[in-house]
């Protein structure tokens, strides 16, 4: 038993992608969480905030990111491979984004990248947002799969952004980000449908955030 689960959990590095399941059992629909940034703002790496019943800010956006796939990646960058390490909930694989001080597009792009050649599309979760409601996660993954080729996205009110679905005909402008502008630029450039998931609005970039979600994930598990 103790020989299959470490042969289960064991990486190997391979072409920047380091892999702790090779099965995929949603190769076509893949997601990636982005937790690349070092979170300046925050003070410390708030990968590694512990959500009051869900292990870490990280384990958490994981669980989200299974409500859309099974074949998750998570793309990494400051504060690694400590908080691969106090990972609790692992994904199908890591990337670690080498650029990740130039921006989020730089993460979006390297995740991107990685995908085969099987993929229609990606769903594209960011590691911040721990009050993301599960039913609108789930009907963000049963549109994307009625119909891949459109493009579709969170809807925060007046704009559209992540979580969001990026079918492949729209990767190309994916390699095209620079800086901080990330999904949401090209979501909105292509008319992506809307998805009412709640919870987007309600971030953690803060010390202020973090108390704030804190309050509500507190008052959720009395």
């Amino acid at each position: 038993m103790i020989q299959q689960f470490t042969a289960a959990i064991h990486a190997i590095k391979e072409s920047g992608i380091l892999t702790i399941n090779p099965r995929s059992h949603d190769q076509q629909f893949p997601a990636l969480v982005l937790a690349a940034g070092r979170a300046s703002r925050m003070g410390h790496y708030k990968q590694l905030l512990r959500v009051p019943g869900r292990g870490t800010l990280l384990d958490n956006a994981i669980g989200q990111a299974r409500q859309l796939s099974a074949q998750i990646t998570v793309v990494a960058g400051a504060g690694y491979p400590l908080v691969r390490f106090r990972c609790h909930r692992q994904p199908a694989s890591w990337i670690v984004c080498d650029n990740w001080q130039a921006g989020l597009a730089e993460s979006l792009k390297a995740g991107v990248a990685a995908l085969g050649p099987r993929v229609l599309g990606v769903f594209v979760v960011l590691g911040d947002q721990p009050l993301l409601d599960v039913d609108g996660l789930k009907q963000l993954a049963r549109q994307a799969r009625d119909n891949p080729a459109k493009a579709l996205g969170a809807s925060y009110g007046r704009r559209t952004g992540v979580p969001a679905w990026i079918p492949r005909a729209l990767w190309p402008q994916v390699f095209q980000l620079e800086g901080d502008a990330g999904a949401g630029v090209i979501l909105n450039r292509a008319g992506a449908g809307r998805v009412e998931i709640a919870g987007v609005q309600q971030d953690v970039d803060t010390p202020g955030d973090w108390r704030q979600v804190r309050a509500v994930l507190s008052t959720e598990q009395a």
